[in-house]
């Protein structure tokens, strides 16, 4: 028999989970927007993009998924899942290192160590893909990105929010763009977004 979820109904513990990623404070430079999440994978779930940079300057994307299962699911070895995509533009010599899958891999875990995100059941794969112009596309410079493609299963209950799982994925995406950390004294903003999608 699945263990039962502690404290308030499904749905409205998965709203005060909506309520934590909606109060949560980004950096500036990523700017964050929820989006339709996916059909068919849980009876709850919630999904934001990033835009990472500027207008001007974008230095990559990404977007975070989040599960709910409150019936257990096997598979996740847990209530909840985070699914992350996140791609951003680095140097040539990045993409060129053979060590960059364990290199990428270790950008996830260290931001959720780093920020105290209890988990458990990490999956993912790293990419890493340059390309260059020819013919009458030869005046175009070459490019390099890399992909990381990650899902962990976050330990919440009611003792806990999902902020520190936010942190690390903010965090995950800065250092995979090579943005610095913040200077000392800027306030992160908080941005608003839409409705949650539940089923």
């Amino acid at each position: 028999m699945a263990p039962e979820l502690p404290g308030s109904p499904a749905a409205e513990f998965f709203a005060r989970i909506v309520d934590d990623m909606r109060a949560f404070r980004w950096r500036p430079d990523v700017l964050i927007e929820e989006i339709g999440s996916p059909r068919g994978l849980a009876p709850f779930s919630l999904a934001i993009e990033a835009d990472l940079g500027s207008e001007t300057n974008q230095l990559g994307a990404g977007r975070l998924v989040l599960l709910h299962d409150p019936d257990f699911n096997d598979a996740w070895n847990g209530f909840f899942r985070l699914v992350s995509y996140v791609r951003a533009d680095t140097d040539l010599e990045i993409v060129t290192d053979p060590l960059i899958g364990e290199v990428g891999w270790s950008w996830l875990r260290e931001a959720l160590d780093q920020h105290a995100a209890a988990y458990t059941a990490p999956a993912g794969t790293v990419t890493a893909v340059s390309s260059r112009s020819f013919g009458n596309m030869d005046n175009q410079p070459d490019q390099a990105e890399v992909e990381i493609r990650a899902s962990w299963t976050p330990l919440i209950d009611n003792s806990s929010d999902i902020t520190p799982h936010l942190a690390a994925w903010q965090q995950l995406m800065c250092r995979a763009a090579g943005m610095p950390p913040l200077p000392e004294g800027v306030i992160p903003l908080t941005n608003q977004m839409g409705r949650v999608h539940s089923r």
